[in-house]
């Protein structure tokens, strides 16, 4: 989306981010903007943040990505040269540009996080399930005022938008789906009869992730191994816990942690997994995965924010026996793994594309500049970000 924007617009893009390293991975944004504002919150602070959120009607989650300084930062660019337009992402974020004075503001929700905390209560126990849906409340109620600070929202799926609608705000909001470059992770099936990779990518300090494949690991793929004795689980994603590098202990399972190019890593994989139970908004996993050649056996949870055929482009199973079959069936039938292959890969680059989803937001863009603007500067898009490195 920055490289996008930074075709016809000047951006200036304000992030977060964990660490220096983290910024540093995000360093080749300069080549699509002119300046970047970020600041770095070490994880320890944002959870003392969170932490005292709790007593408080402020959402913890909300806190979390707080930063006194970067809020001073962002209103000192502002008062330099007046943004012309402003693009939050993440719900999260819009706490730093609510207040600016500038009529074109976007906010994309991405997908709504109180009905992820909603999902989240179902899966733990007391008193943890009260503290989710504590946070579900508090985030509903800051999700529905930040709406009302922007004149144009946005989501990636229709089922977020119906979500959205259920805030009860009289505020446009429009479907953006999330994109893949499909250029990036042009790929090919793995043909080999005696392929035995099955690969599960995403970050590893993200819960619905966490829990996903400690339940495949746990549950599902002992069944795997039980027809295809060879096979191998490979976990590609950063920042993992102790609890996913256990998971290095049992035969046939590796972690690789954080890793620079994640194309390298599945070249010799048979069929990639999905096996999450708390899922919203698009699987960009899913989606990287299906341009990359790898078929895709997920729960429907996971396959839902994705514009596809199940039993065509990626195949949905939910049932511990039922999705230990499908990943079976695409280790031992090279056929099959191709035909998925070349129908996921088709489907990616006719909806899930990048230049389809542009072509929307530029839409947006254009209806918001028809609005009156509160600024005076033309040709300076301001772009807030979640994280340089997420």
């Amino acid at each position: 989306m920055i490289k996008h924007l930074g075709v016809k617009h000047s951006v200036v893009v304000a992030t977060l981010a964990h660490t220096e390293a983290e910024i540093q991975q995000g360093a080749r944004l300069r080549e699509y903007c002119d300046e970047i504002i970020a600041e770095v919150e070490p994880s320890p602070v944002r959870w003392r943040n969170a932490f005292l959120a709790l007593p408080t009607s402020q959402p913890s989650s909300a806190k979390y990505f707080s930063s006194r300084r970067l809020q001073q930062r962002i209103r000192q660019a502002f008062d330099a040269a007046p943004f012309d337009r402003i693009l939050v992402h993440c719900a999260f974020m819009a706490q730093y540009v609510a207040h600016l004075p500038c009529a074109l503001k976007i906010l994309d929700y991405g997908d709504m996080d109180s009905a992820k905390w909603r999902e989240y209560q179902e899966y733990r126990t007391f008193p943890l399930s009260l503290g989710y849906a504590l946070e579900a409340w508090k985030l509903r109620r800051y999700e529905k005022r930040m709406a009302r600070c922007f004149p144009q929202c946005t989501v990636t799926t229709r089922a977020e938008l119906s979500e959205f609608e259920t805030l009860g705000v009289s505020v446009p909001c429009r479907v953006i789906p999330n994109g893949v470059d499909a250029e990036y992770f042009k790929g090919a099936p793995c043909l080999r009869k005696d392929a035995r990779v099955i690969a599960f990518l995403g970050r590893m300090d993200y819960f619905p992730n966490v829990d996903g494949i400690l339940y495949f690991a746990n549950e599902i793929f002992p069944l795997v191994r039980e027809r295809v004795p060879d096979a191998e689980l490979r976990i590609i994603g950063s920042e993992p816990g102790r609890a996913i590098l256990n998971l290095n202990q049992i035969p046939g399972i590796k972690v690789t942690g954080y890793v620079p190019d994640v194309r390298l890593h599945l070249l010799d994989a048979a069929v990639a997994v999905a096996p999450l139970r708390i899922a919203r908004g698009t699987q960009n996993k899913i989606l990287e995965m299906m341009a990359f050649g790898v078929p895709v056996v997920a729960t429907s949870q996971a396959a839902r924010g994705i514009q596809a055929v199940p039993g065509k482009h990626l195949v949905v199973a939910d049932q511990i026996r039922d999705f230990a079959e499908r990943v079976v069936e695409f280790l031992q039938d090279q056929n099959l793994r191709g035909k998925f292959a070349a129908a996921a890969r088709e489907q990616v680059e006719r909806v899930h594309s990048w230049p389809a989803s542009m072509s929307i937001f530029d839409d947006v863009l254009q209806l918001s500049k028809e609005r009156p603007k509160a600024s005076s500067t033309e040709n300076l898009n301001f772009n807030t970000v979640q994280d340089l490195a997420s």
